[in-house]
């Protein structure tokens, strides 16, 4: 299997970080833009799109800030490949920005940031920042 690169995105999000953060931290904030459904046990959470699912444990959080979620496999053990939502609010002019770490594979990295595009935009719509 080929080793994922890590590819960070920047996307503007004109939203209050609280707000944000609620969609970005709880599986009912997480089901209504990003999959199709999310389920939460303890530390463990389960994303749901179409008939796929996958398994990833929160592994930090900083409330308020930012939400790293590890995939885990079959047995419930860390993969090596994570995502990352954080929240970034510039000194200066106040402006909110989420910023998205994740890994693709080396050429599906422009697939995988248009995947995130589209669910950013409809994050955006769901908080009226478009």
């Amino acid at each position: 299997m080929d080793q994922k690169v890590r590819y960070e995105i920047e996307f503007p999000i004109n939203s209050s970080p609280q707000l944000l953060y609620q969609y970005i931290s709880t599986p009912s904030g997480l089901s209504e833009w990003f999959a199709d459904n999310v389920n939460s046990r303890g530390e463990f959470y389960t994303f749901i799109w179409n008939d796929s699912e996958e398994k990833a444990r929160l592994a930090s959080k900083k409330s308020g800030e930012k939400v790293k979620f590890r995939w885990v496999d079959g047995n419930g053990k860390d993969t090596e490949y994570f995502f990352e939502l954080h929240i970034l609010v510039d000194e200066l002019t106040k402006d909110v920005s989420l910023m998205v770490v994740d890994f693709a594979d080396k050429d599906e990295v422009d697939e995988a940031s248009l995947l995130w595009e589209n669910q950013i935009s409809d994050l955006k719509h769901l908080i009226g920042s478009v």
